[in-house]
């Protein structure tokens, strides 16, 4: 039996693995072959949220027609944008992320990933942290009605290891993130390694904010209630 009355759920992008601005320009990538134009930053105050839900808000907001091949173009073009980024060798796991979850196991602290990415690009995030999705429990877009920041993906990663969600932390990078945690009804643990403020990440809900998976580690003590 784990030793923790605490699971950990983690987003992937910007939490375990350094990939925010990858996701950012594989998107600015796709955007541009629609001939959608619009600004770096813009786009990166989105990331995290769930794709279809990020596509249809900007095209709302460049008052193009959404259509479901618009949507289902953008999202292949961003997968082979960032699928690109990984082969170039520039998606890394994040300083600390690895030494992180083999803390958790050998402390039989359960934890499980659950990401807004669909599993064509977490795949490879998961295989750069050396996560086993056969062994370790890991929720996508693909498996959900709806992701952040609606709660389905952190409340499904909860079932699938077994856990109170109430009794579980949602360790993040973003708004989207906390906001999510805040309505499963979880503790929300931000990250400034996703380009966040610790403001920003605290106004949504987290109630603590380290730099990064080393620094969480680091301070592990604080937020790891143990039975």
């Amino acid at each position: 039996m784990p030793r923790s009355s605490t699971a950990f759920l983690f987003d992937l992008d910007g939490t375990l693995i350094d990939s925010v601005y990858q996701h950012v320009l594989a998107w600015k990538e796709s955007l541009d072959r629609e001939g959608v134009v619009l600004p770096v930053w813009s786009i990166h105050r989105k990331i995290g949220m769930s794709g279809g839900l990020f596509t249809n808000i900007l095209l709302r907001e460049t008052g193009l027609d959404i259509t479901e091949e618009r949507i289902q173009r953008l999202q292949r073009w961003h997968a082979e944008a960032f699928n690109r980024h990984h082969t170039q060798g520039s998606v890394r796991p994040l300083p600390g992320a690895r030494e992180l979850l083999d803390f958790l196991t050998q402390q039989d602290i359960p934890w499980a990933i659950a990401t807004s990415g669909r599993m064509v690009t977490a795949a490879h995030n998961l295989a750069a942290l050396g996560v086993d999705p056969n062994k370790v429990p890991v929720v996508t877009r693909d498996m959900v009605r709806h992701a952040k920041p609606d709660p389905d993906l952190f409340l499904a990663a909860a079932e699938r290891l077994g856990v109170d969600i109430h009794q579980s932390l949602v360790i993040g990078d973003s708004i989207w993130d906390m906001l999510a945690a805040q309505r499963a009804r979880a503790l929300g643990v931000g990250l400034l390694s996703g380009g966040y403020g610790q403001d920003e990440l605290q106004r949504a809900g987290a109630f603590r904010v380290y730099d990064d998976p080393a620094d969480l580690l680091r301070h592990i003590d604080e937020i790891a209630a143990r039975d």
